[in-house]
This record gives structure tokens, sequence and C-alpha cells, in this order.
């Protein structure tokens, strides 16, 4: 991909003037989508002069194929396919199926890839152990970036070149998609002091992830198609975006050629953080700030206060000018398991009757701060039984079918380049 779009830079460049007068030429490059980058590659070697950028809000760190964010029109692209359609008429086989083999499986693929992922979904016994390790109220979240970095210690296959193996680069992709919802719902009983359950070939992606988190080996566990597509639709929804900061992080790790499930477990760290992965956190807190429904109408004026420091998560998107493209299905997603459920709980009320007010106010109507994926999702991660310090661990199984294929992608470009940004020195 990095290759292509070097090649339709063609001669046409942009004419950079320095403070000493000098005057660089700058290759200019467009994407897919008709999107313009200055290629700055050159400009230090050949003037001693770098860009500053803290956070890479204009910098592209690479070119991919994988994922793409229409902002403006609220669009977001799995290889090519909207978002919403494919978790709509689509499951986790075909989202994965795609993000990794840039296809939709045919009859034959989805059911090599079922077998090929379910055979995978076994931990080693010995990582097993490494759970006993942890205290009793450890955040699963820390609890992952361990046992996931972990899984380097069994797969450190000496001699293995994965930038220029194919076929073990898709092995370890196969080997995270199986292991990873293994490894979140022990880290979900190790947190809850509860034994370990394990997977269950014959059930899909979403069915075996709930019933390792939330069966008994002393009773039957029985499995709601209802509850297990909603999860399903979530994990879909969050499999990939861009070069967000998780994802970027992998992909610097990878840069250095580190094991592929060290580089996950960076993602996984990075994806902890509060202000990447939190978000429907945010909301479950923020639902507990109000109280109750009579609260609602002072908490959205604090809101639209600007010197009030309250702010109402879960509404809006940096990225996207109009509403969040994943947003629209989570809301009849939601609505429908909580419809089915049946469930008792105030604070599942109140988020309706704050999701009512404020898709029915002006001053949310005209700022287009309209409930995004994140609301929905902690609506649905409480309705579902998941504790609020699991919801970035659920996140986290989503996006690491992402974040291995970015890596996939990442290790099989023609031309390796280390990450190495440069500073602006201050001292």
């Amino acid at each position: 991909m990095a290759d292509s779009a070097e090649v339709t830079a063609q001669a046409e460049t942009a004419l950079l003037t320095l403070p000493d007068g000098r005057e660089v030429r700058l290759p200019v490059l467009h994407d897919a989508a008709g999107c313009t980058f200055l290629d700055v590659r050159a400009l230090y070697p050949a003037t001693g002069i770098c860009t500053f950028d803290p956070g890479f809000n204009s910098t592209a760190s690479c070119a991919s194929s994988i994922t793409f964010i229409d902002g403006d029109k609220g669009r977001l692209l799995y290889r090519g396919y909207p978002i919403e359609e494919l978790a709509e008429q689509g499951d986790m086989v075909d989202c994965a199926h795609l993000l990794l083999r840039g296809t939709l499986p045919t009859r034959v693929q989805r059911r090599e890839f079922v077998h090929e992922s379910r055979s995978h979904r076994l931990v080693h016994e010995h990582l097993i152990r490494f759970f006993h390790g942890f205290r009793y109220d450890a955040h699963p979240m820390a609890i992952m970036v361990g046992v996931v970095g972990a899984l380097s210690a069994f797969y450190n296959e000496e001699g293995v070149d994965y930038t220029r193996d194919p076929k073990q680069r898709d092995l370890a992709a196969i080997r995270v998609i199986g292991k990873m919802p293994t490894l979140a719902a022990m880290a979900y009983k190790t947190a809850h002091g509860q034994p370990i359950v394990y997977p269950r070939d014959d059930l899909n992606f979403a069915e075996n992830f709930l019933y390792m988190m939330h069966a008994l080996p002393s009773r039957p566990y029985a499995l709601d198609p209802v509850a297990a597509r909603c999860l399903e639709v979530i994990l879909m929804l969050h499999a990939d975006h861009e070069q967000n900061a998780s994802t970027s992080t992998v992909r610097i790790a990878g840069s250095s050629q580190a094991n592929p499930f060290a580089c996950i477990a960076s993602g996984v760290a990075s994806l902890w953080g509060p202000a990447h992965g939190g978000a429907n956190e945010a909301v479950l807190r923020m639902l507990e700030e109000i109280g109750s429904v009579e609260n609602i109408p002072a908490c959205v004026a604090r809101a639209k206060d600007k010197a009030d420091p309250f702010r109402l998560m879960g509404f809006g998107h940096r990225l996207y000018k109009t509403t969040d493209p994943r947003a629209k299905l989570m809301r009849t997603m939601c609505h429908r398991l909580l419809k089915h459920l049946k469930t008792e709980d105030p604070l599942l009320d109140l988020a309706m009757e704050l999701e009512r007010v404020a898709l029915s106010d002006a001053y949310f109507i005209k700022r287009r701060l309209y409930p995004n994926v994140d609301f929905y999702s902690g609506i649905c991660f409480r309705a579902l039984g998941i504790p609020i310090n699991m919801f970035t661990v659920v996140f986290a199984v989503g996006r690491s079918i992402g974040w291995i294929s970015q890596w996939c992608e990442m290790a099989s470009e023609s031309v390796q380049r280390i990450s190495r940004p440069r500073q602006m020195y201050n001292g």
C-alpha cells in the first residue's frame, strides 16, 4: 500500500519556502479517497529541518487499505464496506476475514476460517498459571496486559521471519483472534474470584465469549441469542478505527519486528488509558452521577454551561461531524436488548430518558451532539451483566482483530522502516 501511494505522486509537488530563503519541493500524494498529503520524508535529510506535530493530528504515519473514516459524511468503511451494513447483515467471521484477509469469505473460506480460529481458542495450561499470580482485586486490564504479552513466551518460534513468511503472519493472526476472548474471560473470572471456564468450539465468537464469562461449573448456562447477537455487533463496530492511539502503538511496536503478541499487548496497554478506551465506562459513571430521572433537566443545563465542568459523556464524536455511523445500529440493538431482557434497572431507565431529552433538545440537535456508540454500548454492557471494569477488556477483544490486521499489513510491506519520531528539545 505504501508503495502504491508513492506511485500516485507522479510529478506534482508543493513548494516550501524556508526562513533562510531556501526552497524545497515536496511530493504531493493522493490516496484512494482523494485526500491530499505532502511527503516530507526527504525534508530533514535535505535541509536538517523537521516538522512539529504533537499527537500526529496532521501526519499520516502509514498508508493502509484496511479502514477508512469520512468524518464529514459520517462514514466508516472496512475494506470499502460500510460498517453499519457489515454489522447488520454479517457476523464476526465476515468481519475478521474481511479485515485480516481483505475479502468477505466464500462458503468454503468461511468453513475453513471458523475451523482455524476455533481450534486456537485454548491457551497453554502453563499460561493459565499466570492468572493465579494476580491479586484478587487486580483490574482485568492489568491482567490482560500481562497475559497477552506472555503469549510471546509460548509462541516465539526461533528463526521465523514474519516480514517474509505470510503463512506465519496469518497463523499469528488466527491465534490472536482465537485466544483473545479466552484470555479476556479468564481475566474476568480471575478478577471476580470465580473458576476459569474453558472455551467451547461449538459456539460462535460472541456466544463463546459470553459463555466463558458467565458460565459456572455448578450449574447449566443458557445462552441468550439476543444477548449474544448484541455483543457480536458491539465487537464488530469496535473492530478497527483507522490509526487511533492503540493501533498506532501496535504498529510502532511492530516496526521494530517485535513478537506479534508483544505488539498486541502494547495495544492493550494503550487502550487502557481513560482518554482512549474508557469512554463507555465514563457514560455509566456519568449516569451514576446524575442519579435519577428528576435530575436530568438540571444536568442538561449544566452541560450547556461552558463555565460548568460537567459534561454529558457519550454524545458527539471528534471525528464525525454528523452522526457516528455505528450509533444508529447500536441504538437499535440497545433498545431491542432492553425490551427483550425486560431488565428493571433505574440506571437504564435514566439512560433512555436522557437519550430522549437529548434527541429533542435544540441545543444538541444544532450542534449534532447525538448519542454515540459509546453511549449505547455502555448501556448494553450493563444490561448484559458486564461490570464497568470489564468494559475496556471487551473493547480490546473486538479491537484486537483490527490490531492484528494492521500488524499483518505493516509486516508485509516491501520496505520496512522502524518508527523513530524526532523531538523539539527544550532543555
